[in-house]
C-alpha cells in the first residue's frame, strides 16, 4: 500500500443560527414587548498539528467534515447554543490547497501550529434588537450567516533539512540507518522503501541536521511513472541533498549517467530543484579494488565539481568516509540559513470563498440589472413589511450585514443602477 501523503476532502463550517421571533406573555399583559432571543454561531473548521501523526492516513477513507450548526435562538431571550468546532489533525509539514486551483492556503509547518481555515456563520440577532420607541413590536429577527464550504486538497512534504536522492537499491537505507537513529527497512529489491524515512543526524561536536531518506526515483518520475510525483513532493522542502550513487556499478549502472537522470526528473518536477545544493556520495567504494576506486572518483570529480558539486567516497556499510560527508553538509547548511522551507499563502477563504448553501449570488442580467439571490435572503424577505418604514430600514441594514452592498460595489454597481432581488426592484444609492 502507497504511503497516505496526500488527500482530497470537502469542508463546510457550520451555519450560524437565526435570530427569534417572539414576544412575552404575561398574565394581565396583552400585548408584552419582543423577547426574541439570539441564535448561536455555527462552529469553525480548524486544522492543527499532531506530532504523534506521521501520514494522511485518516482521511483516505472519510471524505465529507462538517462543523455544527448554531442553534436558534429561542423566546424568553434564549440565546441559541453555539455549534462545536471541529478540530482536524494533521502531521506537520502538511500543506492544505484549494482542490480546483492548486493554489496553497496554508503551511502547517516552522511555527504554524493551528489555522482556522473556514470560519462558522454568526449567529442571527432576535427581535428584541430591532424594537424601538415607534415599533414595540417587530415581527422580523435577522437570520444566521450561511456556512462556507470547499474542497481542498491535503499534501504531506516532510521537514527535513536534507534529502538523500538516488536510483532504488544505491544504499540510502543502510546510509540512514548508520548515521541517524532512523530504522528503516533494508533489503535488496526496488520501492523497499515506500515512505520517507526521518532521522536525526548528531554530529559529536554540537549541530545536527534532519535527513529524509527520499524513496528511490525512476526515469520517468517527474511524468508519475511509479510512485514518481508521490516521492518527489517531499524534496520540496529540504534546503539541500544528498546525491547518492553506486560507484561500483554492483547492477551495471553507470554513476555519472543515474545522476543526470535523476537531476532531468527534478527539474521537470520543479525548475526551483535544479539550482538547490547537492553533494554526491560515492557509494560501495568496499565493493572495488583501489584502482576501480580512483578512476570513478576521477571520473565523477571531473564532470560534477566544475559545475559547483562536490564528490565524496564512502561505504554506507563499513562507515568509512561518512564523517568527512556529514560534516561537509553541516558547514554547507549553516551557509543556508536556519529558516525552514515554507510555502506562501496563495489562496485566502475569506475573501475568495462563495457563500455556501443559505448564502447570496450576484449576477447581470440582460438589461444590465443586478440580480441577488440567496436563500436566506428569500426567508428574510418573506417575513419583512416592506411597506413599513421601519421593515425597510430593516432590509436595509440587513444588506449591509450581510455583505451584500460590499458584494455589489465589487461587482461595479454605480449609483442609478437597478437592483433586483426576488420581485423588488430598486435604484442604488449610496
Amino acid at each position: 500500500m502507497a504511503f497516505a501523503d496526500s488527500a482530497k476532502i470537502y469542508i463546510r463550517s457550520g451555519k450560524g443560527g437565526d435570530g427569534h421571533v417572539s414576544f412575552r406573555r404575561e398574565k394581565y399583559v396583552p400585548n408584552g414587548g419582543p423577547d426574541g432571543g439570539d441564535g448561536g454561531n455555527g462552529g469553525s473548521v480548524i486544522f492543527v498539528t499532531d506530532p504523534g501523526m506521521n501520514t494522511l492516513a485518516d482521511y483516505r477513507h472519510r471524505r465529507k467534515f462538517q462543523a455544527q450548526d448554531g442553534e436558534p435562538g429561542g423566546k424568553r431571550n434564549c440565546h441559541g447554543k453555539n455549534g462545536e468546532d471541529l478540530i482536524l489533525k494533521v502531521p506537520a509539514g502538511t500543506i492544505i490547497k484549494e482542490a480546483e486551483s492548486g493554489q496553497i492556503i496554508t503551511d502547517l509547518s516552522g511555527e504554524n501550529h493551528r489555522y482556522v481555515i473556514l470560519t462558522g456563520g454568526r449567529g442571527g440577532q432576535g427581535n428584541q434588537h430591532y424594537a424601538t420607541a415607534s415599533m414595540q413590536a417587530p415581527k422580523y429577527a435577522q437570520p444566521g450567516q450561511p456556512a462556507k464550504e470547499m474542497d481542498i486538497l491535503l499534501e504531506l512534504k516532510v521537514i527535513a533539512d536534507v534529502g538523500l536522492i538516488g536510483f532504488p537499491n544505491v544504499g540510502k537505507s543502510t546510509l540512514l540507518s548508520r548515521v541517524t537513529n532512523a530504522q528503516p527497512k533494508i533489503a535488496n529489491y526496488h520501492f523497499t522503501t515506500l515512505q520517507p524515512n526521518l532521522g536525526v543526524v548528531d554530529l559529536p561536536d554540537g549541530d545536527g541536521f534532519v535527513i529524509a531518506d527520499i524513496p528511490g526515483l525512476i526515469e520517468g518520475a517527474s511524468e508519475g511513472v511509479g510512485l514518481g510525483h508521490e516521492f518527489l513532493k517531499h524534496i520540496e522542502r529540504t534546503k539541500m541533498m544528498i546525491h547518492l550513487v553506486d560507484a561500483a556499478s554492483v547492477e551495471g549502472r553507470d554513476p555519472v549517467s543515474d545522476i543526470y537522470a535523476i537531476n532531468r526528473e527534478l527539474e521537470a518536477y520543479s525548475a526551483d530543484l535544479k539550482h538547490r545544493p547537492q553533494v554526491i556520495a560515492a557509494n560501495k567504494t568496499d565493493a572495488m579494488t583501489e584502482e576501480e576506486c580512483n578512476a570513478m572518483l576521477a571520473r565523477l570529480r571531473e564532470e560534477f565539481e566544475p559545475q559547483g558539486v562536490s564528490v565524496f567516497p564512502i561505504s554506507a556499510v563499513s562507515g568509512k568516509g561518512l564523517n568527512e560527508l556529514l560534516y561537509f553538509v553541516r558547514e554547507a547548511l549553516r551557509t543556508l540559513g536556519d529558516d525552514p522551507v515554507v510555502f506562501r499563502q496563495e489562496y485566502f477563504p475569506d475573501e475568495e470563498l462563495p457563500a455556501g448553501e443559505g448564502g447570496f449570488t450576484v449576477t447581470r442580467d440582460e438589461e444590465g440589472a443586478y440580480v441577488v439571490e440567496g436563500a436566506s435572503i428569500e426567508k428574510m424577505l418573506g417575513y419583512t413589511n416592506l411597506d413599513s418604514e421601519k421593515g425597510f430600514l430593516f432590509f436595509q441594514k440587513y444588506l449591509k450585514e450581510q455583505g451584500i452592498l460590499e458584494a455589489l460595489e465589487k461587482a461595479g454597481i454605480q449609483e442609478n443602477d437597478t437592483v433586483k432581488i426576488y420581485g423588488l426592484q430598486f435604484d442604488y444609492f449610496k
